[in-house]
């Protein structure tokens, strides 16, 4: 499918004239730099301003130094809301320069014509980005934004309630060994029926999508002959895998089956589990009293490789950011400038500082034996992605996969509820969201 020059993104139609915006750009960054008096937004996510401020102010500063007469202006986004925003805001002329996009969200702005061409070689590290990030930003061999950071999933456990309910504060090495290990935690905290030993929510597709992975199966897969995605919910690797999560769900959430996974450092914060499956960053979430965390569990939370059903590691759905510029704004060199700046060697050591997966695997090694990041470092090199397919957010926005889990932890059969799931998906996953 070939990249759309005239795309309509959201309610509105959205002329994008590359060549247009191509010319002005080229006539701006000819420019010399202390003659430059635009302004530059950038649209970065709420986790800069709460967790890496410093960053963001130092590389404004090592940009005003090169254009002084440059203003940028940054404006921080929800997770919740910046989609529909993004789109109102490219329907229209008030769009910013630079944004930040989830990993699973790059390939419909570039399908769409929404995002500039970048060039690799700008770009400090770029030989060595982090595939999962990487292959996000690529369509037909050309690359529409550039690597931020990652994040991977994995065990989060409460070493006191593993110490008091098996005598040991580690967490097991297989899977066989874990759940003989949550009978007993849940023997010793029991008596609490709010207590959940491992609290799996059953809409956690993400971790459901992990035992898929772990039994060989896959979300979808890529057919070269025909040129198109077909959905491989129903195969028996892949069912078997949701089997493992549905069960794990059912036999030790104590709570709402039906929630997500959005406040489950809050429940680990408040003791009411001792193990949980979730990004490595949550492991300081749930002792922060700034996120509604515990600071008396300060020391007692640790993170570990996930035991999966076949004697490994869960396999860890590759998670992260990129940063891209607007095709239609007529600073893409500023902005790639600022990219470049943002994500350079010295600011990836910042992200990595703070136990921040960093963009690529140079810098991602020394991590792997750093006792607070070993185990999400260690996850990202087996990890796993959602099909890098132009439907796939309109997937995600339909909630197909949770809907599936929800079924079947409702009583719905495996195969019954897998097949609906792959009629679904594959009405969906060709065409452009």
């Amino acid at each position: 499918m070939k990249r759309k020059l005239i795309a309509a993104i959201g309610v509105a139609g959205m002329l994008v004239s590359i060549a247009a915006c191509g010319s002005d750009d080229d006539k701006a960054s000819a420019k010399d730099p202390k003659d430059r008096k635009e302004t530059l937004t950038v649209w970065l996510m709420s986790d800069a301003q709460s967790t890496w401020p410093e960053l963001v102010k130092d590389v404004n500063s090592q940009f005003k130094a090169k254009y002084p007469g440059v203003t940028v202006k940054v404006q921080y986004q929800q997770w919740g809301d910046k989609a529909k925003k993004l789109d109102a805001a490219l329907a229209g002329d008030k769009f910013p320069d630079v944004v930040e996009l989830g990993n699973t969200e790059t390939m419909t702005y570039i399908l769409n014509g929404a995002l500039g061409e970048i060039d690799p070689k700008k770009y400090e590290n770029s030989d060595t980005w982090i595939k999962g990030l990487k292959d996000t930003c690529a369509y037909e061999g050309k690359q529409y934004c550039v690597p931020y950071y990652a994040g991977a999933r994995v065990a989060i456990y409460n070493k006191d309630m593993f110490k008091a309910g098996t005598g040991k504060d580690t967490l097991p090495a297989t899977q066989d060994e874990l759940t003989a290990a949550l009978d007993k935690i849940a023997a010793k905290y029991g008596k609490d029926k709010a207590f959940s030993p491992l609290y799996l929510p059953g809409r956690y597709w993400y971790a459901a999508m992990s035992y898929v992975a772990a039994e060989g199966g896959q979300i979808a897969k890529y057919d070269e002959g025909k040129k198109e995605w077909k959905s491989t919910l129903s195969t028996p690797e892949a069912q078997k895998g949701i089997t493992d999560f549905v069960e794990l769900v059912k036999k030790y959430n104590h709570g709402d089956k039906t929630k997500d996974e959005a406040d489950h450092a809050n429940v680990m914060a408040n003791e009411k589990t001792a193990l949980l499956y979730g990004n490595g960053w949550e492991a300081g979430s749930v002792v922060d009293s700034k996120a509604n965390g515990n600071p008396k569990l300060e020391g007692k939370i640790a993170t570990a490789g996930m035991p999966g059903p076949n004697g490994k590691a869960l396999p860890s759905f590759i998670g992260g950011s990129d940063l891209a510029t607007i095709s239609k704004s007529k600073i893409q060199d500023l902005g790639e400038e600022w990219i470049s700046m943002f994500t350079s060697e010295k600011s990836e050591e910042v992200l990595a500082s703070k136990n921040i997966l960093p963009n690529n695997t140079k810098q991602l090694e020394p991590l792997k034996a750093k006792p607070e990041t070993a185990a999400i470092a260690n996850a990202v090199p087996d990890a796993w992605f959602t099909p890098i397919a132009p439907g796939w957010t309109a997937i995600e926005k339909k909630e197909t996969l949770e809907i599936m889990l929800l079924d079947i932890i409702k009583g719905k059969s495996v195969e019954e509820a897998t097949k609906a799931a792959d009629a679904e998906i594959d009405a969906m996953i060709n065409k452009e969201s």
